[in-house]
């Protein structure tokens, strides 16, 4: 074949655009030093891929059914065995352990202790290592460490067990955040956040059921607290095992998709303007993140959050005890805050996703927990009060709601595969060391009232309201220092998120865009940072 000839065939080369049936187009992936993943499957296609509202549709159906069930079940089993050590408090453990002063608080910090210093770690793991795989392996290993706590018999036995626990268990919420970034489009990305987070309340719902029934098994050989554990721990095993088979590492390796429906699946991302994944770490990503004041924006707010949810979650059912109930009814008492917790979680990201601000749904959550902070605060702790008391417990509990968010206003922010790692595992030291305090601000010598805590809860969510507004203000800072970049550059002030419409927006979208060259996208799949991409629209 002449030079001529090879010319006409490369012309004729097929692409995913023009071979009869799409769904047996084969990608020949080649790596590109630099870029995103996504980029290399869509590399033979130079054009941007139209992705029909059937399509994006079916492909989102099928991401959900396959990926979520699956992180729902490894949040819930998260949540269940970090709350045995409550549950556990309730049936004996405190006298059994021969617990006393702060012992029992530092058993619920040394979780947070752990997580605080394997963060580092798992960020360059999960940019290093398949995101399905690691995962599996920490579930795995974080059940077997619950099952050898129903052999510990003193503090210094507890303290270990819950420190690997806490090890194994930092990967979670990281690695799903960093899967709800890989797999989503930024509108819809706040419903999934919540949709995982709101296992809270399932745990508390059906953790205190479980409790409640285990507590009752009369065992010559082992204690409640022990079953607890065990039962527990040997299910997070079991189901380490379904995470293995069915948790796919990134769009671009997901067995349950065929190469076109992969390629569909990273397209439909492009208006992210955030990449899907890269195995490449990026030392300047590091140093961007750490030196961006948004980073710290996330990190003040998660902090104080999670210093009233570290002592609210290790104290809330000794909180109820203190209103004069028995220990089965003081773990049944616990299933409406569960209730409440979803309802606040999932309220919060609907409010949220209709008004594309995350800040406004932030500074409304943080209302009735001050409410409730405020009722347990003034309320005396009488059997006549005891209803009061319980609605003030229930306020409290809306406070779950907020943390989801932060953690969607911060992945639907940031942009490049290390500073996003890198970001997250900044957000969660937060949360890490908020969650040490909050339990040591709560002593049993301090009931019923629990005063220091309370108070010290109530300050925090007043602070969290300025952070919202101050937060808010930078984000809107940075739109504006954009747009006046991209005038610089030539192109047009305006940019308009594609990435936070739903259909009935992207329609009229497309029809008003129809017939003009898509632009604000040629950045993409580069995995560049927020900062360093001036087509990057910040959320607000």
């Amino acid at each position: 074949m002449d030079s001529k000839q090879e010319g006409e065939s490369a012309e004729r080369k097929p692409t995913i655009e023009t071979i009869e049936d799409p769904s047996k187009f084969v990608f020949q992936v080649a790596h590109v030093a630099g870029k995103d993943r996504a980029a290399e499957l869509l590399g033979n296609n130079a054009e941007r891929i139209a992705v029909s509202e059937a399509d994006n549709r079916r492909i989102l159906r099928r991401i959900d059914f396959t990926l979520l069930p699956i992180m729902l079940g490894v949040y819930f089993l998260q949540q269940l065995d970090k709350s045995t050590l409550s549950y556990a408090s309730v049936f004996g453990l405190i006298t059994d352990a021969h617990l006393v002063g702060q012992d029992y608080s530092w058993l619920g910090s040394i979780v947070y202790i752990a997580q605080l210093v394997a963060q580092p770690i798992i960020a360059y793991f999960l940019v290093k290592l398949p995101t399905g795989k690691f995962a599996a392996s920490m579930v795995l290993s974080w059940g077997i460490v619950l099952s050898c706590m129903a052999v510990t018999k003193n503090f210094k036995g507890l303290l270990a067990t819950r420190f690997f626990l806490g090890c194994f268990e930092a990967s979670v919420a990281p690695t799903f955040v960093a899967i709800t970034q890989m797999w989503w489009r930024r509108s819809e990305q706040t419903y999934r956040n919540a949709a995982w987070y709101s296992m809270n309340g399932i745990t508390n719902m059906v953790g205190s059921l479980l409790a409640y029934g285990l507590g009752h098994i009369n065992s010559g050989k082992l204690h409640s607290y022990q079953i607890i554990f065990l039962a527990c721990g040997l299910l997070t095993v079991v189901f380490s095992i379904l995470v293995f088979l069915f948790m796919a590492d990134s769009p671009v390796d997901a067995k349950f998709l065929n190469d076109h429906d992969k390629v569909l699946a990273v397209e439909r991302l492009r208006d992210n303007q955030m990449g899907v994944v890269s195995t490449e770490w990026k030392w300047e990503h590091v140093i961007e993140s750490l030196l961006d004041i948004k980073t710290w924006c996330w990190f003040a707010l998660i902090f104080s959050i999670s210093i009233p949810s570290g002592g609210i979650t290790t104290f809330g059912p000794l909180i109820v005890n203190s209103f004069g109930f028995n220990k089965f009814s003081t773990i049944l008492l616990n299933i409406p805050f569960g209730a409440v917790q979803i309802v606040a979680t999932m309220g919060g990201a609907a409010f949220a996703t209709w008004t594309k601000r995350k800040g406004p749904a932030l500074a409304l959550l943080c209302i009735p927990p001050i409410a409730g902070c405020v009722m347990l605060l003034v309320l005396e702790h009488t059997k006549s009060n005891r209803g009061p008391l319980l609605v003030g417990y229930y306020l409290i509990s809306f406070y779950p709601g907020i943390s989801p968010l932060i953690f969607s206003w911060s992945s639907q922010n940031t942009a490049g595969e290390t500073k996003k790692k890198t970001t997250t595992a900044v957000l969660f030291i937060g949360a890490s060391a908020g969650n040490i305090i909050g339990p040591h601000l709560y002593t049993t010598a301090e009931a019923p009232r629990y005063k220091r805590g309370l108070v010290s809860s109530l300050v925090l969510f007043i602070i969290l309201i300025i952070l919202v507004v101050l937060t808010t203000l930078y984000l809107i800072y940075l739109n504006k220092r954009h747009a006046a970049c991209r005038t610089a550059l030539g192109k047009s002030a305006v940019i308009v998120d594609r990435s936070m419409m739903n259909a009935q927006e992207r329609a009229i979208s497309d029809e008003a865009e129809e017939g003009r060259d898509p632009s604000g996208s040629d950045k993409a799949f580069d995995d560049i940072t927020d900062l360093k991409n001036e087509d990057f629209i910040f959320v607000y």
